[in-house]
């Protein structure tokens, strides 16, 4: 294979044919998408993440990690409305670095976004499965197995801590099982699924509306001090607390935000794609991190960093404070709210296959099968599922975590390099949202994901490289002989 044929392009037309013959249903407007994206980013990181960022890595400062963050996210998501309304296509990263960059590049970054949301799903799968047994144990049922409801590494550590013996096998069935209801939800139509979505999303803001009003009154600015604590490094090298132990947080909760990026997935789904995308990636991005900065403080300050529980620390602070009535609504909220993170997360995911499979970069039997009464990508929906739910029952929360930060992170930083490239290629193709000072923009955005993806450990790292390293031997072995450029 010539090297040249590596960075073959799109042509900017073939996308407008794809968006004429899409068999998806146009059935989603811009508080849907909004919608969309809200409930992607109110999660996981919201109900179990900041515990564990909080007690481990920047403790009261983990307000100031979501700032971070939200900074690297706000200068991808003006690079990413910018890209949907030129290219309104399913695809997300991948479909824009196809018409811009070239075809490694595109299905580099595919193969990335396959981990992000891959590994998103299964993080939120674990989360909810930690928000049911707590559930069940504010009902009064407390006699369920470790080793049903831990993955083998967790069901260890626990077993331990309690000073019994770790079990010889561990499975987490609460994820495992609501990762498949979540998919045959997926597989019944996407017009079913943004009305579950809408009721979810709803019921998490007025959660997090909750945990920051009542909890404000609960307050205790002792625990803020030190703001920052002092650096502590592990055994394993690892920063806890100081600059770096923020700087850490910010990249694994970086994690959370990639909704808007879920929302650039349903282009073929949106009603009028050009403004509604824009609009709901920026949007979804900006009440989510304002909701995020404000619940890290209100735990932190309501529970000291190190007693935060790392399970359900958001309605454990409400137990520690007495009010066991807010600690049931919160865990409900959280065990019905996590519900729309995981369909988001399948959702979008489906739809990068959908749009590889028709670039003829994935076989297309299978991933760009569409039902012929749903109108979904069921084949591909149901193998994205039961994958999904066997990683969510044997892998604990933090390696997924970080893995699908890292996948983010580099889809981020691919995307803003792209667009920059777009605009010096192709200085004259209508932009329907165009980002002023795209340079500045742009080069922040890829410095500040940069620094993130380095802040995160080298175990992570090294799984991004075997997960590169197979996604780049599929493409030479079949990607690249049967991409539909290649028989041009």
């Amino acid at each position: 294979m010539r090297i040249i044929k590596l960075f073959r392009k799109k042509p900017i037309q073939a996308f407008t044919e794809d968006l004429n013959t899409s068999q998806l249903k146009r059935s989603l407007n811009k508080w849907e998408l909004t919608a969309i994206g809200v409930g992607a980013v109110i999660g996981g990181g919201f109900f179990v993440l900041t515990g564990v960022t909080a007690n481990q890595y920047a403790g009261p400062a983990l307000a100031l990690s979501f700032i971070l963050a939200g900074l690297g996210c706000l200068f991808a998501a003006f690079c990413y409305a910018e890209f949907a309304s030129i290219l309104p296509v399913s695809g997300s990263a991948y479909a824009y670095s196809y018409g811009t960059v070239g075809e490694f590049f595109a299905w580099f970054i595919g193969w990335n976004l396959i981990l992000e949301y891959m590994m998103g799903a299964t993080t939120v799968a674990v989360s909810w499965s930690k928000y049911f047994i707590k559930l069940l144990h504010l009902v009064g049922i407390n006699n369920v197995p470790l080793w049903l409801t831990n993955d083998p590494i967790s069901a260890k550590e626990e077993a331990l801590k309690s000073g019994m013996v770790p079990p010889s096998f561990a499975f987490n069935l609460p994820a495992a099982i609501i990762v498949l209801i979540v998919t045959a939800i997926l597989v019944r139509g996407i017009k079913e699924s943004a009305k579950t979505n809408n009721f979810i999303v709803l019921l998490k803001v007025a959660a997090a509306l909750f945990v920051i009003c009542v909890g404000a009154n609960y307050i205790n600015t002792n625990n803020w001090q030190p703001f920052i604590p002092d650096k502590i490094v592990d055994t394993n090298g690892a920063s806890h607390y100081g600059l770096s132990g923020v700087l850490t947080a910010a990249g694994i909760v970086f994690f959370a935000f990639i909704g808007f990026d879920a929302v650039s997935t349903q282009a073929q789904e949106s009603m009028n794609p050009t403004k509604d995308i824009p609009f709901a990636i920026l949007w979804s991005l900006i009440i989510c991190t304002l909701l995020y900065i404000l619940v890290s403080l209100v735990l932190t300050g309501m529970v000291h960093y190190s007693k935060i529980d790392l399970g359900a620390p958001v309605a454990a602070a409400f137990s520690n404070v007495g009010l066991s009535w807010a600690s049931l609504f919160v865990t409900i909220a959280a065990v019905v709210g996590l519900v729309s993170v995981m369909l988001v997360m399948l959702l979008s995911q489906t739809r990068i296959f959908l749009s590889m499979a028709k670039d003829g970069l994935l076989p297309a039997n299978i991933f760009g099968s569409i039902h012929h009464k749903f109108k979904t990508p069921h084949k591909s929906t149901v193998l994205v599922g039961v994958v999904a739910a066997i990683i969510a029952a044997i892998t604990p929360i933090e390696k997924a975590t970080k893995m699908t930060s890292i996948g983010t992170l580099l889809a981020f930083t691919m995307i803003c390099i792209a667009v920059l490239l777009l605009r010096k290629t192709q200085p004259n193709i209508h932009r329907p949202f165009k980002v002023k000072y795209i340079s500045i923009v742009a080069s922040l955005g890829v410095l500040f994901n940069i620094v993130l993806m380095l802040s995160l450990d080298s175990s992570t790292w090294l799984r991004l490289l075997i997960w590169s390293l197979i996604g780049i031997t599929i493409y030479f072995l079949y990607s690249a002989k049967n991409s539909n450029l290649n028989k041009l």
